[in-house]
């Protein structure tokens, strides 16, 4: 049986919009850490929209800090799934999306 890890970026006073927090290298290394073990990642539809096309880009660029370098890598190298009612195609090469009707059945 896998493991499932529950992973989520929450801030000291209760914070998780991606929008309004920024990932420092002790965070990015944390989680590049965690998810090297991942063989694959779920996500709604807006978490997938901040992150993709941002660190698929990242990671074909290398642009950024050594620890965001290695982030973006590693996320653009796991498969994904993403559940939306709203989204018709995704852009990343390794995702699988899920209609509606399959998120309400795997979300009872």
């Amino acid at each position: 049986m896998r493991k499932l890890i529950f992973a989520i970026n929450t801030t000291l006073d209760g914070c998780v919009d991606h929008t309004k927090q920024i990932g420092d290298e002790e965070t990015h290394e944390y989680f590049t850490h965690l998810m090297r073990d991942v063989d694959l990642l779920v996500c709604g539809r807006k978490t997938y929209e901040l992150m993709v096309p941002f660190w698929p880009e990242v990671a074909k660029t290398q642009s950024m800090t050594k620890a965001s370098n290695e982030f973006a890598k590693t996320f653009d190298s796991i498969n994904k799934i993403v559940f939306s009612r709203s989204l018709d195609s995704a852009q990343d090469r390794k995702r699988e999306l899920f209609g509606a009707t399959l998120a309400t059945k795997y979300a009872n």
